[in-house]
């Protein structure tokens, strides 16, 4: 009787196997969680839906804030151009705060949660701050502001807090929703991939309302309504969110990632003095099929950064300790976990001078369509509002990539992705150099229209804002190539305790692009106008030379491309067991 009762345990486990996640995911009340009832594209919506209407109030805010700055705060160009790059920089800055919580306490879910509430505080007293009397700057018209340090002070806390309660939410929804697919199921992980690319195309759904509706309520009905439709966007947001509760998969929170690295830094410092063996096999691992990580697959060993090897070899003085103190003695996962993290940091390195470019559009490229004729018959068009170009091009690009790009490059690849994620973004690297090119040109051609009519006082010389076009489709462009690139590469490229916080270092090159921003504008201006010149970008442009901010843009992302292509030959992908 024994050989049959084997034979239906055997039936059990296979039927399990069928039924569960392998990917060590759980439903909402901890249990494994069930295939069929959780995850994949059924969960996706309320992810996706919270992304959108976050992503609106985040660019409903932010689109136009440049000009808020200048003209309702009363700040000069320079000065609101560097407040908006340090705060932006800090909406990505954040993500770091996130991630690690997410990563190592309380998981995506509720990390996502309690952050969306900080959020939606900020975008409140944002809204209050533009429409409550005495916390509202003074105006005679609608450029003519005065706004008290306290009103000033007001509106930078709400902007902060708002920086904030992003960074628990931008480094977990994308990694949350990819969670929803079973890496250890081919049929769910390839689905991984078009996630990314809607995923991206949702956060453009978002900004398409933001750039359009919203600038013109801002620039037309009011500050308070402008920033108040957002704060309700928020709000929707965390309802779909939880909505989508009972159908959500989630990692387990797997300790403090930053912990088990230092570990391994220390354990290797401690050994350098002992040879690696030629065997790696050799090398300390757990013996269980699962790794010692909660949450995180086995890794195979590398050789690349062989002196944290140095970590897993087992000495006789670490065979008397049981366990094994991890001070001392690291898995050949916990060492490969670190070494993933060197690994993409070249890679990410490279993201920086593309994010600077990215940046442009909500900074220099609207201060340069407010020089321009902004009137479509006696329609204003704000100039922020070009912005929904960018928006236009990445809805465009994202169907076009995932179902024309895609087959056609597979059939010359043999990827199973089309490009590689490296091929991805170096394509989108390629693409923003000529988005600074079109910048720049246009600069040069609205400065001769300039020179040639003695438009020098002119606040809005006769050149259509829509010559901008090109360069913010461009924008688009790039962005569908190099930043869902990014998105997908880092998350798959990340140990799997640590896809939060990869997520969020992927983000800091948006940040890091802000504040490079921010410092160059002080440098150029700085250099630009010693002996009681106006500068590169004066008060008023016509009187400057911006197109040379844009050459220089361009000449650095070409530098860029090149250290780009020479980081990926070098790199090597992960090697999950």
């Amino acid at each position: 009787m024994a050989e049959p009762v084997e034979v239906y345990n055997k039936l059990d486990t296979e039927e399990d196997d069928d039924v569960y996640t392998k990917d060590g995911t759980v439903d909402y009340k901890g249990n494994p969680a069930n295939k069929k009832t959780t995850g994949t594209w059924k969960a996706c919506p309320y992810i996706l839906g919270n992304e959108c209407c976050e992503r609106l109030a985040y660019y409903g805010m932010s689109t136009n804030l440049l000009l808020y700055f200048k003209n309702n705060l009363d700040q000069h160009s320079v000065t609101a151009s560097k407040n908006y790059s340090n705060w932006s920089g800090t909406c990505y800055i954040t993500p770091l705060i996130g991630a690690f919580v997410a990563d190592a306490y309380l998981g995506r879910y509720w990390t996502i949660a309690i952050f969306s509430v900080i959020y939606v505080i900020g975008m409140t007293l944002l809204t209050l701050s533009a429409s409550v009397s005495g916390l509202r700057p003074t105006c005679v018209s609608k450029e003519d502001c005065h706004a008290t340090s306290t009103q000033t002070a007001v509106t930078f806390l709400a902007l902060y807090l708002v920086a904030l309660g992003t960074g628990g939410i931008k480094p977990c929804v994308s990694s949350y929703g990819a969670d929803q697919f079973d890496d250890a199921d081919e049929r769910e992980k390839k689905h991984k991939s078009s996630f990314f690319n809607w995923f991206y195309f949702s956060i453009n759904i978002g900004a398409l309302i933001a750039s359009s509706v919203l600038v013109w309520i801002q620039d037309n009905v009011g500050w308070g309504w402008g920033f108040g439709i957002p704060a309700v966007a928020m709000a929707i947001a965390i309802g779909s969110f939880f909505f989508g509760t009972r159908l959500y998969r989630n990692q387990k929170p797997s300790g403090s990632p930053l912990t088990r690295i230092a570990q391994v830094i220390a354990a290797s410092w401690r050994k350098r003095r002992v040879q690696v063996p030629n065997d790696k096999s050799t090398l300390y691992e757990t013996a269980d099929n699962e790794s010692a990580i909660v949450g995180s697959r086995k890794l195979d060993h590398t050789k690349s950064f062989s002196f944290f090897d140095k970590a897993a070899v087992e000495l006789e003085s670490d065979r008397t300790n049981e366990p094994a103190n991890p001070w001392q003695l690291c898995t050949v996962t916990q060492v490969e976990e670190l070494k993933s993290i060197v690994k993409l940091l070249p890679i990410w390195a490279t993201g920086i001078i593309f994010a600077t470019v990215y940046g442009q559009m909500s900074n220099l490229f609207v201060l340069q369509g407010s020089f321009m004729d902004i009137y479509l018959n006696k329609f204003e068009i704000p100039p922020a509002a070009l912005s929904i170009f960018d928006t236009l091009s990445v809805i465009f690009w994202v169907p076009v990539y995932d179902q024309i790009i895609v087959p056609v490059a597979r059939k010359y690849t043999g990827h199973k992705s089309g490009l590689t994620q490296l091929q991805r973004m170096g394509t989108g690297l390629v693409i923003s150099i000529f988005a600074m090119l079109a910048a720049g040109t246009l600069e040069v051609v609205r400065l001769g229209i300039v020179k040639r009519n003695n438009y020098y006082d002119y606040k809005n010389m006769p050149m259509s804002i829509f010559w901008q076009v090109p360069q913010y489709f461009l924008i688009g462009c790039a962005e569908v190539f190099t930043f869902i690139g990014q998105l997908e590469f880092f998350y798959h490229q990340a140990p799997d305790s640590m896809r939060s916080l990869c997520s969020a270092l992927s983000l800091t090159t948006v940040a890091l692009g802000s504040y490079l921003s921010s410092l160059l504008v002080t440098i150029v201006t700085s250099i630009s106008t010693k002996g009681g010149k106006l500068g590169w970008i004066p008060d008023n442009l016509n009187r400057g030379h911006l197109q040379n901010f844009f050459w220089l843009l361009a000449i650095m992302s070409l530098l860029n491309l090149g250290a780009f292509l020479w980081i990926s030959n070098w790199y090597t992908y992960k090697k999950p067991v």
